[in-house]
C-alpha cells in the first residue's frame, strides 16, 4: 500500500463505494501483522492520514469504546469503522475479512506445528521466537502507553492496574469497572485531566486534511440509536449463537470437546476485556491449565504463531483449537486435520460472534456520546488500565520462557540473551515486528538449536 500522506491542503475526499472499502479491507486481512498494536497503528495510517475515511478525533473515539469491549479491539476498531460507513454489511463484511485470512493460515501452520515440530530445525525456531515474543509483548505496551499515558494521572492508573492484577490477582473486569468510575469522577472534578487526551480535545485533525467522516459531520441515519434497532441486533446474534450451540450439543454431546470449547470461548468473548493482551492469561488458564487442550509451552509457540502472521492476535485461540481438536480426535483417529480444522473454526465463531454484537448493538450509543467528556472520560481511563494489564502479560509470557520448568528450575540464559537483544531492537533500532521475529527463528533454528536445545517428542 502506498503510505504517502495528503497535504494539508488536499479536499475532502469523494463518496467511497462498497466495493472499494472492501477490497481494502481485504488487502488489511493479509498484511495487519504487529499485534493489535501494529495493527491499529496501520489502520490509522490509511484511513485517517492517507485515505481520510475518518478523522483523527473519531477514529481515537471509536478505539476507545472498543477498547472498553471485551475481546480484539483491532477487529472491532475494523467492524466499527466498516459499519459507520457502509451501515451493517460494511461493518460485517470488514470484521470477517479481518479475521478469515489469518484462520485459513494458522490452520495450516497448526498442522506443520503437529507434523513437523519434532525436527531440530522447527522446534529451533519456535525456540528463538518465544523470547522475542515476550519482548514484542512489552514493546507493545510501551506503544500503547505513549498514546495513552499523557500525564501523571493516567500514568496512575496504568501502575495501579499492574499491581492490582499482578499483586492482588484482581479480576481483570473489577480493574475495568474501577478505571471507568475513576475516570467518569475525575473528569467531573478535574475535567483537565482528560481534556487534553487526544481523543477528547475536540480539534480537528488539519494536518491530515479533511476526511470523508469528519469532526463535524453528523452520524448517517443507520448510525443513530433506536431501540428497536438495538432489540433486533439483541435477538439475531443470540438466535445464531444458540442454533450453532444446539447443533453442537446434538451432534456431538454437552460433554464433548467441541461443545466444551464452544462454552468456553463463548466465556472469554463475554467475560474479558482489554483486547487480546488481556484476554490470552484468561485462555492460558482455562484451556491449558484446566482443560489442558494444549501444554504451557505450546501456548507460547501458538502466541507466536499469531504474532507473525496476519490478523488479530487473539487468533491463537484458533491454535488452541486446533490442537485440542486433534489431540482429543474430535472427529476420529483417522481424520486429525479435519477435527483440529472444524474446532479452529468453530471456536473462531464463538470468539468474534460477540464483536460483531457489542458494535453493531452500541455503535449507535457510541456515536451519540461523540465529544461529550462524560462519556470519554472513562474510556480513557479504561486504556490506560490496559496498559498496566499487558505489562503484567508480558511479565507471565517472560517468567514460562526464562524459567520453563518453574521457578525451581534452571535459568535459560540463552532465552534471556534472545529476549534482550530483541528489546534493543525494537526499542533503539525500532525494527518491525515481523524482522525481529525472523531474525530470532534464526538463531534458534541455527547453531543454538543443535547446541542447546532439548528436542520435544512428536505431539
Amino acid at each position: 500500500m502506498d503510505t504517502s500522506l495528503p497535504t494539508q491542503t488536499a479536499s475532502k475526499p469523494q463518496s467511497l463505494t462498497l466495493g472499494t472499502a472492501l477490497l481494502f479491507w481485504f488487502k488489511l486481512g493479509f498484511i495487519s501483522f504487529g499485534g493489535p498494536a501494529g495493527q491499529i497503528a496501520l489502520m490509522h495510517t490509511e484511513l485517517v492520514e492517507r485515505r481520510r475515511w475518518i478523522s483523527d478525533t473519531r477514529f481515537l473515539h471509536a478505539l476507545n469504546y472498543c477498547m472498553l469491549l471485551p475481546g480484539p479491539e483491532a477487529q472491532q476498531l475494523a467492524t466499527y469503522i466498516g459499519w459507520l460507513l457502509h451501515r451493517t454489511w460494511g461493518g460485517l463484511l470488514a470484521g470477517a475479512l479481518f479475521v478469515l485470512p489469518s484462520l485459513a493460515i494458522l490452520i495450516a501452520l497448526s498442522w506443520v506445528y503437529l507434523e513437523f515440530g519434532h525436527v531440530t530445525a522447527i522446534a529451533g525456531i519456535f525456540y528463538g521466537i518465544k523470547p522475542a515474543v515476550s519482548a514484542l509483548v512489552v514493546h507493545a505496551a510501551h506503544r500503547i502507553g505513549s498514546r495513552s499515558l499523557k500525564n501523571p494521572t493516567m500514568w496512575g492508573i496504568a501502575i495501579a492496574s499492574f499491581l492490582a492484577i499482578f499483586a492482588l490477582d484482581t479480576p481483570f473486569p473489577a480493574i475495568v469497572l474501577t478505571a471507568a468510575l475513576f475516570g467518569w469522577f475525575v473528569s467531573r472534578a478535574w475535567p483537565q485531566v482528560f481534556a487534553a487526551q487526544p481523543a477528547h480535545t475536540g480539534k480537528p485533525a488539519a494536518s491530515h486534511g479533511p476526511a470523508l467522516i469528519d469532526d463535524d459531520t453528523p452520524a448517517p441515519a443507520h448510525a443513530r440509536f433506536s431501540r428497536a434497532g438495538l432489540i433486533k441486533v439483541l435477538v439475531i446474534g443470540s438466535a445464531l449463537w444458540a442454533a450453532v450451540m444446539g447443533v453442537l450439543v446434538l451432534w456431538t454431546g454437552a460433554n464433548s470437546t467441541l461443545t466444551q470449547m464452544g462454552l468456553f470461548f463463548s466465556k472469554a468473548a463475554v467475560m474479558t476485556f482489554g483486547g487480546a493482551y488481556a484476554v490470552l492469561p484468561y485462555v492460558f488458564q482455562g484451556a491449558v491449565e484446566h482443560h489442558q487442550w494444549l501444554s504451557a509451552g505450546q501456548m507460547i509457540d501458538g502466541l507466536a504463531l499469531g504474532e507473525s502472521t496476519p490478523g488479530p492476535l487473539i487468533m491463537v485461540v484458533a491454535f488452541v483449537a486446533f490442537l485440542g481438536g486433534w489431540n482429543g480426535q474430535v472427529a476420529g483417529p483417522d481424520a486429525l486435520f479435519y477435527g483440529g480444522a472444524v474446532a479452529a473454526t468453530l471456536v473462531t465463531f464463538f470468539t468474534f460472534l460477540p464483536s460483531f454484537i457489542f458494535i453493531l448493538a452500541g455503535g449507535p450509543l457510541v456515536e451519540a456520546t461523540h465529544g461529550k467528556l462524560g462519556f470519554t472520560a472513562p474510556l480513557a481511563a479504561i486504556s490506560a488500565a490496559v496498559v498496566g494489564v499487558i505489562l503484567n502479560l508480558a511479565l507471565f509470557f517472560a517468567y514460562h520462557v526464562l524459567w520453563p520448568t518453574g521457578s525451581s528450575g534452571r535459568f535459560d540464559g540463552v532465552a534471556a540473551l534472545i529476549a534482550a537483544a530483541s528489546l534493543v531492537l525494537f526499542f533503539r533500532f525500532k525494527l518491525g515486528a515481523m524482522t525481529v521475529l525472523a531474525m530470532a527463528a534464526a538463531v534458534g533454528a541455527g547453531p543454538v538449536s543443535y547446541t542447546h536445545l532439548t528436542l520435544p517428542t512428536k505431539a
